[in-house]
């Protein structure tokens, strides 16, 4: 099982960026495609950004297309989450996730994920 430990969260204002980074337990990496929830208080877990099983594509939550990117550097074993143009309403506990290449599922749901980080806070004032 991969361990994932995120990074890089903090305090903001709006307009401003942060970038986030998960780092992973190393060997199993090749076997898992990442990606990024968030969740604020009250809220559910929502969908942010992730890469597909080939980690060929990647995906985004309408709302935060053109500000944030995910990225990836196998050797490191890392993925990065290089958020812009923050918004207060960015402001939630994001956390990495892996799945496994092998399960077929879609990227967006939570459910689909093997492996999960502690989570990070951003907060975004206004």
């Amino acid at each position: 099982q991969v361990q994932l430990v995120e990074s890089g969260g903090g305090l903001v204002q709006t307009g401003g960026s942060l970038r986030l980074s998960c780092t992973t337990s190393g060997r199993t990496f090749s076997m898992y495609a990442m990606g990024w929830f968030r969740q604020a208080p009250g809220k559910e877990r929502e969908f942010v950004a992730a890469f597909s099983r080939d980690g060929e594509t990647t995906y985004y939550r309408d709302s935060v297309k053109g500000r944030f990117t995910i990225s990836r550097d196998a050797i490191k074993t890392t993925v990065s989450l290089q958020m812009d143009s923050l918004k207060p309403e960015d402001t939630a506990v994001y956390y990495c996730a892996a799945r496994r290449i092998a399960n077929s599922g879609g990227v967006y749901n939570s459910g689909n994920y093997d492996a999960w980080g502690q989570g990070t806070q951003v907060t975004v004032s206004s």
